[in-house]
């Protein structure tokens, strides 16, 4: 019965590829004529299924207690809390706990290994570290301090990651945390080109920080964040040979909407940034490098700056409609209509780009609690993650399953967003593999890997590491223990240093990786604290048979429930697991079935849709 449950779980959840999942009307919803209407609701119209629907969007989804206390509250105040949460008192909240990777010596760090030792060879030191003046491989630990970087920002941002999660999930400001997502999808930088934990944590605090703030300040922030400007390449824009990217991102991604623009805009946007730059995590200019001279940008003409080619960025009329319409397709639905696009457009443009205003109109608006609108949005695997464990009760994200493993077998792994353009969204989120990796997720929170290995203190996959540690251990010598099995495949330039014993690259990048091990604080790798037996028995009328545990679990976990028949079926399934329909009669022993059904349930294709 379990296998076959499964099985039917999955080829229904195939569908959603191809039509949304309408196995029930979501309860929060309106009539057909509050589509597109963005006027706001009533207090009338006030109710706990659009407690619950605004909450998962707003924030991470809340357990039954916390949607208790939402639905009391008069919807238009509780928005204007949410979008502007100053006065929400959010002293629970921990900063950052860095682990002392980094000093200044690191700083500015070379962008490859081959440029570190070329480095060394010229001035005798690199990174802090001297050359040895004789003996073999003497420039082995500036190679060794290379790698150790790489691999000690890496683990560092992944615990970045964990502390953000962690705040996603206790936060009392959720749309805080929320924004700053929707702002790390949009403004996106990667760790793998960025190298600097401490500049995805200054980033990630400007999202925290100006997401709900004005627009306009968090683009001139953006322009000048350290971690933008190493991604899109601010060391080599400079004058008389201006590098082009970061102009074209920001008219493309991040302001307008391609066809906005032409190639001369892209050209003379970039001459106005060159000597942006940063030195550790700190922008400067540098007048230098900067081209003070007349530029022709979007129909204007004048000596521009940065700030003033974003100044006539924000101008444009398309500029609000973009920025508006790509707020309200992560928030509300993937399709807007022209009216409505406009419409959201003239707000934020008539707030001076204020998005809080932005915001309190699409939560408070009709058009919100739409049809179309609820239950429709496919979660994201960050999404998924957290409100499953905020619907659970967790206080905490626990070490096991880890949130890197799992959110990148979803397809999201936060601070390693796949290009300048963050993540697709939507659809892509779902296919029959994702399908799968989401009721793995589910498994592996109920029924936790006894054999994990965490990831953090471990080098996975690297089976060169692997190797040397390997060979190390078993007594043989540096030149054997990192001697290629196929020396064809080995890189060129790696054989050349191996030769010339000034350092050795496999070795390198094991001890790295050692150093970078001793130094990063460990994850704590605690496991779920779930009580299902507690949490489906503790209440004033609790459930007496299968039927009233699945449909409490549902109302729990789902804003758009699977349909009777499933649930009929999951049931069933409970009934014959306990081996009785009287649930009192089974309380000592019910746990095991209760997480089972609940993998079951969770893996249902409408727990995919928020």
């Amino acid at each position: 019965m379990r296998d076959l449950l499964l099985k039917a779980s999955l080829l229904v959840a195939f569908c959603v590829l191809a039509a949304p999942v309408r196995a029930a009307e979501p309860q929060c919803s309106g009539g057909a004529e509050w589509t597109n209407d963005l006027s706001p609701i009533s207090p009338a119209d006030w109710n706990r299924a659009r407690a619950a629907h605004l909450i998962e969007r707003a924030g991470f989804g809340e357990t039954p207690d916390g949607i208790d206390r939402l639905v009391g509250r008069e919807p238009a105040a509780l928005v204007r809390e949410l979008v502007a949460p100053v006065n929400v008192e959010n002293g629970k909240l921990k900063a950052f706990d860095e682990s002392g990777v980094f000093d200044a010596a690191l700083d500015p760090f070379p962008p490859s290994r081959p440029a570190a030792t070329d480095l060394a060879k010229a001035n005798g030191e690199a990174m802090g570290v001297k050359v040895k003046p004789d003996g073999n491989r003497r420039m082995q630990t500036v190679a060794d301090r290379f790698f150790y970087w790489l691999r000690a920002s890496l683990l560092e941002t992944r615990r970045l990651g964990n502390w953000w999660a962690d705040r996603m999930l206790t936060t009392n400001r959720p749309l805080e945390e929320k924004m700053a997502l929707f702002w790390h999808g949009h403004f996106a930088t990667s760790e793998d080109k960025v190298r600097d934990y401490r500049k995805m944590l200054k980033q990630l605090q400007l999202f925290q920080t100006q997401g709900l703030g004005n627009f306009r300040s968090l683009l001139i922030g953006v322009a000048q964040d350290p971690a933008m400007l190493a991604f899109l390449d601010a060391g080599v824009n400079v004058k008389g040979a201006p590098n082009e990217n970061f102009a074209r991102e920001i008219m493309e991604l991040f302001t307008m909407g391609p066809g906005n623009y032409q190639e001369i805009d892209i050209r003379e946007g970039a001459r106005a940034f060159t000597g942006w730059n940063f030195k550790g995590v700190d922008f400067i200019v540098n007048d230098a490098q900067h081209d003070a001279s007349e530029k022709t940008f979007l129909g204007q003409r004048g000596a521009f700056d940065g700030v003033q080619v974003i100044d006539i960025i924000l101008k444009q009329p398309v500029t609000a409609e973009f920025v508006a319409a790509k707020i309200y397709k992560f928030f509300v639905r993937e399709e807007v209509s022209p009216d409505v696009r406009s419409q959201l457009g003239n707000i934020l443009r008539n707030a001076n780009y204020d998005v809080a205003p932005l915001l309190e109109t699409i939560f408070l608006s009709r058009d919100f609690y739409a049809p179309e609108s609820c239950g429709s949005h496919i979660k994201s695997p960050v999404e998924l993650v957290i409100s499953t464990y905020k619907k659970l009760g967790l206080t905490e994200v626990p070490g096991v399953p880890d949130l890197y493993q799992t959110t990148t077998a979803l397809g999201q792994t936060l601070f390693w967003p796949p290009t300048v353009a963050g993540w697709a969204h939507g659809r892509s989120w779902i296919t029959p593999g994702l399908l799968i990796e989401r009721g793995n997720f589910v498994r592996d929170v109920v029924f936790p890997d006894i054999a994990f290995v965490p990831p953090d203190r471990h080098p996975g996959t690297n089976y060169q590491i692997l190797e040397v540690h390997e060979k190390l251990a078993q007594g043989a010598t540096i030149s054997a223990a990192t001697a290629p099995d196929n020396k064809e495949m080995a890189a060129t330039s790696n054989l050349d240093a191996d030769r010339d014993e000034d350092f050795n690259t496999r070795y390198a990048s094991y001890r790295g990786w050692q150093m970078a091990i001793q130094r990063v604080k460990p994850l704590l790798r605690s496991f779920a604290q779930i009580n299902l037996t507690r949490m489906v028995m503790e209440d004033p009328a609790p459930p007496k048979t299968p039927a009233e545990v699945v449909d409490k679990l549902v109302a729990r976990m789902f804003l758009l429930p699977p349909s009777p028949e499933m649930r009929q079926h999951l049931s069933k399934f409970l009934e014959q697991d306990l081996g009785t329909s009287d649930v009192a009669a089974s309380q000592t022993y019910m746990e095991q079935s209760l997480r089972t059904l609940l993998h079951l349930i969770l893996s249902q294709p409408e727990y995919q849709l928020g």
